[in-house]
């Protein structure tokens, strides 16, 4: 998968200060087109509006789950393939699982630094 800094990425996440600090994380790392929703159904009115080079999306939200989030991002054609990476607070085995049968690309577990979300997007891209 070729890797640019320029792809649209998509932040959702229900506390606003989240999306900040994934933003930022995002900036430091050298992405520079970043959009955010506050909510699943929010997130997928925007991933079928743009096309988006990786999601990160939180686990716990309401009404509509990150793992409903990817279940309904993996059953749409135009979204099925994009790189979508899973950000929780709940390290348990069997979330972690059923996020990887529903599709999830990787798994990052609250709180993270830097250097963790680069290992994880390394692994989704390859080295960038």
């Amino acid at each position: 998968m070729a890797f640019d800094f320029n792809m649209r990425v998509l932040v959702i996440d229900d506390y606003k200060t989240m999306v900040r600090i994934v933003r930022s994380l995002l900036q430091q790392l050298g992405f520079t087109n970043i959009d955010d929703a506050c909510d699943g159904p929010a997130a997928l009115e925007m991933i079928r509006a743009h096309d988006y080079g990786l999601i990160l999306s939180d686990w716990n939200m309401t009404p509509m789950t990150g793992l409903d989030l990817l279940t309904a991002v993996r059953a749409e054609a135009g979204s099925a393939k994009v790189p979508f990476v899973m950000v929780t607070a709940e390290a348990k085995t069997e979330n972690v699982v059923a996020a990887r049968k529903a599709g999830a690309n990787n798994y990052i577990i609250k709180p993270f630094t830097l250097a963790v979300l680069k290992q994880k997007l390394t692994t989704v891209f390859g080295e960038f």
